[in-house]
């Protein structure tokens, strides 16, 4: 775990620009004192309200508001970091992956699983998934099951069907597909067909939990983060994993503050955690969430649809005829979502539902609206529509009229837009994740990353929110850019109004929370190339203490 200590003494930042926020712009000097903002202004004035305070020189560097990681799936991503990593950053054929996959068994003793996460099939030399087979060959004698980036998808070895008791006669369980070719399984599991392999692996122990959490929470602070989501919690350990997050926040391993969000399809958590006394709780017309500003359980997430890089995102217009065709997968069909969503929203949870592709989001804003009613108004309970990629102008006024906010991960642009052209054709491909025009019609977008299907490196983020720009340089909708004033206000201030925390963090005026990232450079001034390739994180602060330090500046 980072270290940590506490910030005894008042502190000044001057010799940089501070970002206030895109309300407040830039300012000479920043003061903080007993974790909060003491002062922020021209630097006389700054220094003047805090006599005796410690200085620390930016020296050409920027501070803004800390990121907050609105939507990713914090656990996984710690275990991820000790599992096999398939990231296209690193693995871009199916010789390497296999390798990998090898030395992993190798260090595993016979029966023991071998999980891989990450691999992009468009991305590997061979243009598709790894088949059965081929997971067979390289490891024979140990279950493998291996995930796409997306999470919405991944391939399992026969031994790994073999414990999950998976046969040619299986049926796909609704909301799933387990794909046979020429009568054949191929290996591949699509959707909620995932489970039957998940189910038969063992949980990790609540210690590896804990150590899991601790390493994720490392891992963000030192990009910048100060807060960040677990947003499917429940779907790995069970009620385990909440009992993992208060293990941590109990023995200082929750260096971040989290907003957690409930597993909530049937096969999740919700009802559990409910039943066993995890819940909101009402004063009057607020609704009081559980928990506190470290650890907070705001939500409940539901599936509506999966990926568009995977073909199975829900969309009105089929996919190209190239790429397979068809219209995608619902993860269930309107009665049951509907039902869900009306349940989760009068218990007083907030609704973060994944839905990517339009008829997805049809699907979920139409049972958001039935759930609308006098007895349980919408109106300040802030619910969020996932990823909400591809989004018709009728559906984000209806949203606008609800207050029901956008998350999207414009990183998804950088990683998979390629793809999507491939998928869906240039013209609709074009103005997914429509970051200028949320903004410009009112909508508070919280740029976040989806990690580990995505990279968490907020500087990818920002790079494709200025440019618009795929991994490959294809320019995809250049309208829908951004200034770097907006790309940071989106992945600080706006992540922190879905989290209703905006009076406390996401900008750096007085009396806000001190938490606090110095960059490398000042990205406001520099080339998004510069951004992406070269900039780093030097300094994170939560409450004025430091949660990373690159240099050891305040050791």
């Amino acid at each position: 775990m980072a270290a940590t200590r506490t910030m005894e003494q008042d502190l000044v930042f001057t010799g940089g620009r501070i970002f206030r926020g895109l309300a407040g712009g830039f300012a000479e000097a920043l003061a903080l004192r007993d974790g909060r903002v003491l002062a922020v202004g021209d630097a006389e004035a700054v220094v003047a309200a805090a006599p005796g305070a410690r200085r620390f020189a930016l020296d050409g560097r920027v501070a803004i508001p800390a990121f907050n990681e609105a939507h990713m799936h914090l656990l996984p991503h710690g275990l991820a970091l000790a599992g096999v990593n398939l990231r296209a950053e690193e693995v871009r054929t199916l010789d390497e992956a296999l390798s990998r996959l090898r030395r992993a068994a190798a260090a595993t003793p016979k029966g023991g699983w071998v999980l891989g996460r990450g691999y992009d099939h468009a991305e590997l030399d061979i243009g598709r998934h790894p088949t059965v087979e081929e997971l067979d060959a390289a490891v024979p004698d140990h279950p493998v099951f291996i995930t796409r980036t997306c999470g919405h998808m991944g391939v399992a070895n026969s031994a790994a069907m073999r414990v999950a008791g998976v046969g040619h006669n299986t049926p796909d369980p609704e909301g799933g597909i387990i794909e046979r070719k020429a009568g054949r399984l191929t290996g591949l599991f699509q959707e909620r067909a995932m489970r039957l392999v998940r189910d038969a692996i063992a949980p990790p122990e609540a210690a590896a939990l804990v150590a899991a959490i601790g390493r994720a929470c490392d891992d963000l602070a030192r990009f910048g983060f100060a807060s960040a989501t677990d947003m499917n919690v429940g779907m790995t350990a069970g009620l385990a994993e909440i009992e993992a997050y208060r293990a941590a926040r109990r023995d200082g391993q929750l260096s971040l503050r989290l907003w957690n969000v409930l597993a909530g399809n049937p096969e999740g958590i919700a009802q559990a955690a409910w039943d066993a006394g995890l819940r909101p709780s009402r004063e009057g017309a607020r609704i009081v969430y559980p928990g506190d500003d470290r650890l907070r359980w705001g939500a409940v997430k539901v599936f509506a649809d999966g990926s568009a890089g995977g073909l199975t995102a829900a969309f009105f217009d089929p996919y190209q005829a190239s790429a397979g065709g068809g219209t995608g997968v619902f993860t269930f069909p309107d009665a049951t979502i509907h039902a869900l969503l009306k349940l989760y929203h009068e218990q007083g949870w907030q609704l973060d539902i994944h839905a990517i592709g339009d008829a997805a989001i049809e699907q979920v804003l139409s049972g958001m609206e039935a759930a609308d009613a006098p007895a349980h108004p919408f109106a300040g309970r802030r619910h969020r529509i996932e990823h909400c990629g591809f989004v018709t102008p009728d559906q984000r006024r209806r949203m606008k009229a609800r207050g029901i906010l956008p998350v999207p991960q414009p990183v998804f642009m950088y990683e998979f837009g390629d793809l999507y052209i491939r998928n869906l054709g240039r013209a609709r491909s074009e103005h997914a994740y429509p970051m200028r025009t949320w903004l410009d019609e009112g909508h508070h977008p919280a740029a976040s990353s989806d990690c580990p299907v995505s990279t968490v490196d907020p500087f990818a983020n920002l790079f494709t929110m200025l440019t618009r720009k795929t991994n490959r340089g294809t320019v995809m909708g250049a309208e829908e850019s951004l200034t770097a004033e907006q790309a940071v206000h989106c992945q600080t201030w706006c992540g922190a109004y879905t989290q209703f925390a905006e009076g406390m963090r996401g900008t750096l005026e007085a009396g806000m929370l001190a938490d606090l990232a110095v960059l490398s450079r000042d990205i406001f001034a520099a080339e998004p190339e510069q951004i992406l390739r070269d900039t780093r994180c030097d300094l994170t602060l939560r409450d004025g203490v430091p949660i990373f330090d690159r240099h050891g500046e305040l050791a």
